[in-house]
């Protein structure tokens, strides 16, 4: 059995501007290829994403080679696997239940967005990245993991420097000095919540492992709101952006979406299936398998590309383009399998119940600047990393 064949053109440049282009190409000659630049075997199709994230007996979250574990200076749960990722993940979860979201973070959420669309100057032109989508997410965030008193500001960077880190496949040195003092930061002010805590606060996520009959230790404790913050913060806030953007580059649309609120739910799931906010992930295989009649060795290191699955012929007609009436099919940008998203019901819940209706209310006849072209970025995560709108 062969293995797979190899592309060693392709840059982590090229991924991080223009990926998918790459995925295209691959999911026709090669949908399972072994890209050089990552040291990864990229498999580009849906059935094979789904396949190994459905089958963490076969494909480990434990990649030893990931720069994540560098960043986040932690083995977090993101990379455990059975009855370890399980006990850690549930430990958070109350928090995330149904009724915190309906109760609690739904009704916070509102007055949050309130606030922050209320600031927004009427009549002027403002880059919806950094005044509304970004600071909005780590607010709503900030409560949910009990880090209320840390910055807007703080929060953001936090989040993208333990991003950048997670996503170091170059192994650089600048981007690994960035998540050391951003860790140092983080381990800081979760300290401050630890030595307050009160069993009959906010439900948020560190009083929910603190709140547990035997608490999580603090290294856990400290590893799993780094995760949160990492994908708590750019998930929402890249699933907004490009759900906005993709309203406003087909304005037939939004005019629907406007009618009909219910129609906001569309965009939002479009939207990630579109862009999705997280690209990438890496599973190491524990036996031989095959994949497309291409041998998998035991312990090569697979990279499922969600991008290049939630755009795949074989799914979606023309998945290139944005359409919030697309038929409804199941999509991978939240994973699948034991690591699906653990924050995917609160975030559709602020961006597309909240967010998006209220933006568009406030603004019925907001437009973007022509004169600054929006700019998409990233390879493990992604999103538009610019947003210039005419606030009308």
């Amino acid at each position: 059995m062969p293995l797979a064949p190899c592309d060693d053109t392709v840059t982590i440049a090229d991924l991080t501007y223009d990926p998918y282009r790459f995925y295209k190409t691959a999911r026709h000659h090669h949908p399972v290829v072994n890209v050089s630049s990552v040291k990864r075997t990229m498999l580009t199709k849906a059935e094979d994403t789904k396949f190994v994230k459905d089958n963490w007996q076969i494909f480990s979250s434990d990649d030893p080679s990931t720069p994540m574990k560098r960043a986040f200076q932690a083995h977090t749960l993101m990379r455990k696997d059975g009855a370890e990722h399980m006990r850690e993940r549930t430990a958070m979860t109350a928090a995330f239940s149904q009724r915190n979201i309906r109760d609690v973070w739904v009704p916070l959420y509102e007055k949050i967005v309130d606030d922050y669309i209320g600031r927004l100057p009427r009549g002027e032109t403002v880059d919806l990245f950094h005044a509304l989508a970004a600071p909005v997410s780590a607010r709503c965030l900030s409560h949910l993991i009990g880090l209320e008193h840390a910055s807007d500001t703080d929060l953001c960077r936090w989040s993208q420097t333990l991003i950048d880190g997670a996503g170091n496949f170059g192994w650089a040195d600048a981007p690994f000095a960035a998540t050391d003092r951003a860790n140092d930061e983080i381990n800081q002010s979760i300290q401050k919540t630890v030595d307050g805590h009160d069993a009959n606060e906010t439900p948020h996520a560190i009083a929910a492992m603190l709140n547990l009959e035997v608490p999580m230790d603090i290294d856990v404790i400290r590893s799993n709101i780094k995760i949160v913050i990492g994908g708590g913060i750019n998930e929402p806030r890249d699933a907004m952006l490009t759900a906005i953007y993709g309203v406003l580059t087909n304005p037939d649309q939004l005019a629907d979406a406007k009618s009909d609120n219910s129609l906001w739910h569309h965009a939002f799931e479009e939207s990630v299936r579109w862009v999705a906010p997280i690209q990438v992930s890496s599973r190491r295989t524990l036996e031989d398998v095959e994949i497309r009649g291409y041998l998998i060795p035991k312990g090569d290191v697979v990279m499922t590309v969600q991008a290049s699955a939630n755009h795949d012929e074989d799914m979606y007609e023309d998945g290139h383009l944005f359409n919030l009436h697309r038929p409804k099919q199941p999509h991978q940008a939240f994973g699948n399998g034991p690591h699906f998203c653990l924050g995917t019901h609160i975030a559709r819940r602020t961006v597309a119940d909240i967010v998006l209706p209220r933006l568009f209310d406030r603004f019925p006849n907001l437009a973007l600047d022509l004169g600054a072209p929006v700019l998409f970025q990233g390879f493990g995560f992604r999103g538009p990393i610019n947003l210039p709108v005419k606030l009308h």
